[in-house]
């Protein structure tokens, strides 16, 4: 008698393009970077290419920059996946938690945050995760350091990440 079913959670076929942003803005934020990517180069399925420098940037809340909060360092990470976006999302949530991120705040300061901006050109949308990520255009912090290891990048449904950053460094959409 065969055993239970299992879900495989890597997929069939060809490994899909990958993006996470990066962020910390509590204490040691360069070591709990380092760390992340360390973690996330670990997880089977997951294959690193390039990890942007990390840029210090003001922290934004709900209601906008806050100039009174610690500073953040940020960091984009490109490189390839054969999981599905859900297991990715399971698998940086698990290294968040270990790296002591805690969530009382919604865009509250952080020790640690990964945030997946696209996996191959997937548009997902459920009450866990939305793909491509649904800010990612509005925000210098993730298209600044994208762009420094993919100069020809494009995020999906929004156009090349050069002009997207040009638009807002002008202030005017791109």
């Amino acid at each position: 008698m065969a055993g239970p079913l299992v879900h495989d959670p890597i997929r069939r076929g060809g490994p899909e393009r990958l993006v996470l942003a990066l962020g910390s803005n509590l204490g040691e934020r360069h070591a709990s970077l380092t760390e992340a990517v360390d973690r996330i180069r670990a997880i089977p399925g997951v294959f690193v290419r390039a990890v942007s420098p990390f840029v210090e940037t003001v922290a934004v809340r709900t209601t906008g920059p806050d100039t009174d909060a610690p500073a953040y360092l940020n960091g984009v990470l490109v490189g390839h996946t054969y999981l599905e976006p859900h297991r990715l999302l399971d698998a940086t949530a698990a290294i968040e938690d270990e790296l002591g991120r805690v969530r009382t705040e919604r865009w509250g300061d952080r020790t640690i945050d990964i945030d997946i901006i696209e996996v191959g050109r997937r548009r997902v949308s459920d009450e866990r995760l939305i793909l491509p990520h649904p800010r990612a255009a509005e925000r210098d912090f993730v298209l600044a350091p994208w762009l420094a290891v993919e100069p020809d990048a494009t995020l999906t449904g929004h156009g090349r990440v050069a002009d997207l950053l040009a638009g807002l460094e002008s202030g005017s959409p791109a």
